[in-house]
């Protein structure tokens, strides 16, 4: 799975990086989502865990171009765990309150705590991406914000988070098939806007973003993983691997039970 994580400093260009690569699979598609199964259910086994010891805390942030796949990933990588652990937090455009503190004030009240996944639908690195496009702050502003951005996630490694970043890398002709899919099909079309036609004239503008941010902040306390995204099947296969992977070294247990539970009888 190394394949797919940046190197700290790194310098990334994503043409380099295909979006149809499926090598880390040598099956079929039928045997990879078999096994997907597998990796679910032993994921289900694993937060439970996370959640009895509440020792841990883990934070995966999903990132992609629109249609990239952020929802597919959430409901089929995580479906089956104990939602009272687990938790989703979607960051749209910031509102009055938050536009009146710093960028980083609404993203660290979602971080988790003990024993809590939470998963970012879309995260703080929206401050390096669509402002920079956008040119909403001076380039001097977020330029800034990649080194503030370490140390935010360093705080956060040092307290006892694991981090993990995904970006769904999918091609600009995907984006077109994705995008058509959702005019063509009814019951997808509350999910089309007219916003996703001028976002995708700024295809080039986003992947220079892009690059610039797994080469600034992919660390060993808080990786990037680039993630072939143009086959679902491989894309949810792949983090759902890479999540139970890194779930498995933090080397959990379940909390001592009481002493002579063997005794009781429940009458």
């Amino acid at each position: 799975m190394n394949k797919y994580r940046v190197k700290p400093g790194l310098k990334i260009n994503l043409k380099d990086w295909d979006p149809d690569d499926k090598s880390a699979w040598s099956g079929g598609k039928k045997e990879a989502k078999e096994e997907f199964l597998l990796i679910n259910q032993e994921l289900e086994r694993l937060q439970e865990l996370l959640y009895a010891e509440q020792k841990h805390k883990v934070l995966i942030i999903l990132q992609a171009m629109d249609t990239g796949g952020k929802d597919g990933v959430i409901r089929a990588v995580f479906d089956g765990v104990n939602p009272s652990g687990v938790r989703v937090a979607s960051f749209k455009v910031p509102n009055s309150e938050e536009l009146a503190h710093d960028y980083l004030w609404r993203i660290h009240k979602q971080t988790p705590g003990n024993g809590e996944m939470v998963i970012f639908n879309r995260s703080h690195y929206e401050d390096v991406l669509v402002v920079r496009v956008h040119n909403l702050v001076p380039k001097n502003v977020w330029e800034k914000r990649f080194q503030q951005i370490n140390h935010f996630e360093k705080i956060l490694a040092d307290e006892g988070t694991t981090i993990l970043k995904f970006f769904l890398h999918i091609s600009k002709e995907e984006q077109k098939t994705r995008l058509q899919e959702r005019l063509d099909m009814p019951e997808k079309q509350w999910k089309f806007s007219s916003s996703d036609l001028k976002e995708r004239l700024l295809w080039d503008e986003y992947q220079t973003a892009f690059e610039d941010v797994f080469s600034k902040t992919s660390t060993n306390y808080a990786p990037w993983y680039i993630i072939p995204a143009n086959r679902n099947w491989y894309r949810n296969w792949l983090i759902g691997s890479i999540i139970v992977k890194t779930l498995k070294s933090l080397d959990m247990k379940y909390p001592q039970t009481e002493e002579n539970l063997e005794n009781i009888k429940i009458e």
